[in-house]
């Protein structure tokens, strides 16, 4: 029955070591509801719902479920309750095939007599892919056959069944592809609407979080800060001047204060030195073919395409971290064959796949930060606490990460902040060339426009980024030109303009 209270947390309460995550929360999810949870990083959006969905438990607090007590303690049995979770981060298990990773924790239903009838498993799981409207991907192919786009749309598949009363969506759509955006929300509104179940949709995307949710709740530093109604987020979905002034409320709640009007670059400046910072040359590896790209110091290049058109390639690429099987990556004439020639000759590489690429999850921020800067603050090969501790908290406060101190665990910070400890490496490190793969995805409207600005201060040092983005209002707002790929080559080359608009760079993506 719509409107009926489906879940209820009273009084939640959680610590992190010293880190007070929820404040005596109280939070009410209705049948019917698409519930859009925002705030900033931190700020403790994904805590209450990975305590709901059995991830971790409450430090204190009561929670209640369809009326009674509820305590889930593990994913897998919240999950066969009727409450899935959609991580942030990859959440698949390697080495294992798709269909294991879309019935983990639930074997014993093709198990008989203590023998897995993987045939059976096969072919229910590649009728769930079909279901969904994914039938590229295969059961029977091991999970590392797939990107992370692809893996995120197989965790879909395996939270999302016939038994699932409250799906929880936390900033999923930033893995994904438009198609793969489609088939989510698709999925979110036939919950919502048809089956009158209930959706908690957490995402950093306003326009995303207005077009999708009917309500909205709002924290800030472990607390609920408010709400926006129903009538008034229907109201912002077709009325202009009503969205403008419920997103403008929606990020005064989640900050405290107002948020300046200057997001992107204002400037068409699209000069640059005459020095170059980067260079392919008709280079091929994997699928992507005869690449060519100069990037000049003081320069930001953009790379945009749909999902799996290469661009990510090419980033992994000016890292090192692709086997050339044709042409050059130079840099200040030295060829860049792996990343540590990469970092010696000042490039940075943020990547897509933090968790696994950019990030040592089991270190503390400290050690991540200085990792790469080791050489630079060593005297006589000794490494002095006070150094490498100015550095650590310089970088700490310079991007305001949200911890106890750079002793802490980096696997204990939200998304937004891990993405925080992948810039400052770079930066602490005195990078000179930046590669950026998807650099502000997972990370709240304060810290983008902070992002979006120090961008704006490396271009005027004359530092050169590549910038590889799936959102094509970013790489509009910021780039000097755009390169646009499409099947691994490259279909298009825009240049900064203010009459430049998104439908102009699709015609090249499809």
């Amino acid at each position: 029955m719509e409107n009926e209270i489906i879940f209820e947390a009273r009084h939640m309460h959680k610590v992190f070591g010293q880190t007070i995550a929820l404040k005596d929360v109280d939070f009410t999810l209705k049948r019917g509801e698409i519930r859009g949870l925002v705030g900033e990083n931190g700020s403790g959006k994904s805590t209450i719902m990975s305590i709901a969905s059995g991830m971790q438990p409450e430090t204190s607090g009561e929670m209640f479920y369809k009326g009674k007590p509820w305590k889930p303690d593990t994913m897998v049995t919240a999950q066969g309750q009727g409450i899935s979770m959609i991580l942030q981060e990859a959440n698949t298990i390697p080495g294992v095939t798709v269909a294991q990773n879309i019935f983990a924790g639930h074997e014993e239903r093709f198990t008989k007599f203590g023998m897995v009838n993987m045939k059976k498993m096969f072919a229910e799981a590649q009728k769930l892919l079909e279901k969904f409207g994914i039938s590229h991907i295969k059961a029977r192919d091991s999970i590392d056959k797939y990107n992370f786009e692809n893996r995120k749309l197989i965790e879909i598949v395996r939270c999302v069944t016939d038994e699932t009363e409250i799906l929880v969506v936390d900033e999923t759509t930033t893995a994904l592809s438009l198609d793969g955006r489609e088939i989510l929300y698709k999925i979110v509104h036939r919950m919502a609407e048809e089956e009158d179940k209930a959706v908690v949709f957490i995402s950093h995307d306003m326009d995303e979080i207005l077009d999708q949710c009917n309500v909205l709740t709002v924290l800030r530093d472990g607390d609920i800060i408010g709400e926006i109604s129903k009538e008034d987020m229907l109201a912002a979905k077709t009325e202009g001047t009503k969205r403008q002034e419920v997103m403008k409320r929606a990020r005064y709640m989640m900050v405290g204060r107002e948020i300046g009007e200057k997001y992107y670059r204002e400037d068409y400046d699209t000069s640059h030195a005459d020095a170059v910072a980067l260079e392919f040359d008709d280079v091929s590896f994997g699928n992507v073919r005869g690449f060519s790209l100069k990037l000049h110091e003081g320069e930001i290049v953009g790379l945009g395409g749909l999902s799996g058109c290469g661009m990510h390639d090419v980033g992994r690429a000016a890292f090192g971290l692709e086997k050339i099987r044709q042409g050059r990556i130079l840099r200040n004439g030295v060829e860049v064959k792996n990343p540590m020639t990469a970092i010696r000759n000042g490039i940075g590489y943020i990547s897509k796949n933090r968790d696994t690429e950019a990030l040592i999850l089991q270190g503390s921020i400290g050690d991540n930060i200085a990792l790469p800067c080791l050489d630079g603050i060593a005297k006589n090969g000794l490494i002095f606490t006070k150094d490498k501790n100015k550095l650590i908290n310089g970088q700490i406060d310079l991007f305001s990460i949200k911890c106890r101190n750079g002793k802490q665990w980096v696997n204990t910070l939200s998304g937004g902040n891990k993405q925080k400890v992948s810039f400052a490496k770079w930066t602490a490190k005195g990078s000179e060339v930046f590669i950026m793969d998807c650099p502000t995805r997972g990370v709240d409207v304060g810290v983008k426009q902070s992002m979006y600005a120090l961008m704006e201060e490396m271009k005027k040092e004359g530092k050169a980024i590549l910038m590889i983005s799936e959102e094509l209002s970013e790489l509009i707002g910021m780039v000097d030109r755009l390169i646009v790929m499409k099947d691994f080559e490259v279909t298009g080359e825009l240049k900064r303009s203010q009459k430049l608009k998104q439908v102009d760079v699709i015609e090249y993506m499809l």
